[in-house]
């Protein structure tokens, strides 16, 4: 184990990693091997960016029966149900989670597979715990299945620089990593917080009612000890126990994905978006290639930017640093949120589909980010700005339907999905850059033949954007 290090400065990746084993060496295809057949992972999906990692498998915006039927029917080991919880007061959140409980188990049953739920939040922690996990864990009870006897929480996400090292959870940039305590993504209006360790956070999240040191620590030595080792603690754990997990690569998920395989206790899991990936061995996926991708129309693409993170500010700047003789359309929060709004939804709308016959359009929001008094209000607001896109994408469709969709932003990408392209069910073709940013190959409604990229504020580097795009466009 390494000395302790001050988790409220950033550190050179070299000094942190310094002294810990090297990884385990697992590939996919012995995971995948491992797995039960009538498996799969029903994972509730906080917003649509949680499919970045993974390829070819089902993600629903809907969750009527027939919905999780007819994806239990492909025999995937995982189905994506896109709840957009992240976007939805505590309340409505929860409803949420117990009605995909409810037709998941029934589904399930009918389709005799065996459900493991799967909370997908935020790599920088952003989102509804314990509210998430403690609702699932009473509805999964409350229709008769058994009480998960173990909570696991992985939010790293190595292939966008999160990971966690001795239950510290850090942002990496540039060989530098940084508690995410510390970050920008920690001060965010509704879900900010103070601690970077996650046995902390969590003690910080429950209000104490589950202490930091009642929170177990699956340390990295213990994962690079192998999967006996950690087998022997999950096991060593009372039921009921919360498990801050480490991972600083892949071969560190795949470890766990095998020991809780071989300690046959039912779990519940909260985490970042590539664990599902490792828990079912799929392979890192090849980045989709534009040769990959079938266009139904000949015209320009549509960027639409809803992002207000410091990240998806600089790729929009290199964006149109790259190509600066592509149109952006600019819509104004405050007019989104007052009387002015239809009239300037109709004039951009307009404009972006005159745009369109020539070129990709970018579309964004004002940078201004406008909050309110409290997290709720600032939710309000969030949920106003993101319908108006929804309108403003609808509206386009309607006129001019665009090569393809780009959506920069959680909440933006999974409205624009469901209610402005009306996605009903889809399938994740892959990654557009090195497990980050989903292609969905849309299978119902209006965009049938309109590639759609879910793109994460919070992911990647500079130059991202502008990459996807000319990938794309070119």
């Amino acid at each position: 184990m390494q000395p302790p290090l001050n988790e409220g400065v950033p550190v050179h990746i070299d000094a942190l990693l310094a002294g810990i084993r090297a990884p385990v060496d697992i590939d996919a295809v012995e995971v995948r091997e491992s797995s039960d057949p009538r498996g799969v992972l029903v994972v509730l999906d906080d917003d649509p960016t949680g499919t970045q990692s993974v390829a070819n498998l089902p993600v629903l915006t809907r969750w009527e029966k027939e919905d999780l039927a007819g994806a239990f029917a492909t025999g995937a080991p995982a189905v994506y149900v896109l709840t957009n919880t992240r976007s939805l007061d505590e309340a409505t959140a929860a409803e949420r989670n117990r009605e995909v409980v409810a037709v998941a188990l029934a589904a399930a049953s009918e389709a005799d597979r065996h459900v493991t739920f799967v909370s997908r939040g935020d790599s920088t922690l952003r989102g509804h715990f314990p509210l998430e996990t403690d609702v699932l864990a009473a509805e999964i009870v409350a229709h008769g299945g058994a009480a998960p006897e173990l909570t696991l929480l992985v939010p790293a996400f190595p292939d966008a620089g999160r990971i966690t090292v001795d239950s510290v959870h850090y942002w990496v940039t540039d060989g530098e990593a940084t508690p995410v305590g510390e970050t920008p993504f920690a001060q965010d209006a509704t879900f900010g917080f103070a601690s970077s360790n996650l046995r902390d956070w969590v003690a910080e999240k429950t209000e104490n009612r589950i202490p930091a040191a009642d929170v177990a620590a699956l340390t990295i030595d213990i994962i690079r000890t192998g999967v006996g080792a950690v087998t022997t603690f999950l096991r060593s754990l009372p039921s009921g126990s919360v498990v801050a997990v480490d991972v600083v690569d892949e071969s560190d998920m795949r470890v766990v994905a095998l020991a809780l395989r071989e300690m046959d206790r039912e779990v519940l899991l909260r985490v970042g978006p590539p664990y599902v990936r490792a828990h079912i061995g799929q392979d890192i996926a090849e980045p989709v290639s534009a040769s990959d991708i079938p266009f139904a129309y000949d015209r320009g693409g549509l960027v639409v930017v809803g992002s207000h993170v410091p990240l998806t500010t600089a790729q929009l700047e290199e964006l149109r640093r790259q190509r600066p003789d592509t149109v952006t359309i600019e819509l104004d929060v405050r007019q989104l949120i007052d009387e002015r709004r239809e009239q300037h939804l109709d004039t951009q709308a307009n404009a972006v589909a005159e745009a369109l016959a020539s070129d990709a359009v970018i579309v964004h929001t004002t940078r201004e980010l406008v909050t309110g008094a409290d997290g709720d209000a600032s939710l309000e607001i969030a949920r106003q700005v993101s319908s108006g896109v929804v309108e403003l994408v609808r509206r386009v469709l309607a006129i001019a339907p665009p090569r393809f969709v780009i959506a920069k932003g959680g909440i933006t990408s999974s409205d624009v999905a469901s209610e402005a392209l009306e996605i009903r069910r889809a399938t994740v073709l892959g990654p557009m850059l090195p497990g980050i940013v989903s292609l969905w190959q849309p299978q119902t409604g209006p965009a049938v033949g309109i590639p759609y990229i879910v793109f994460a504020g919070n992911v990647g580097d500079t130059d991202s954007l502008a990459r996807v795009v000319s990938t794309l466009a070119d």
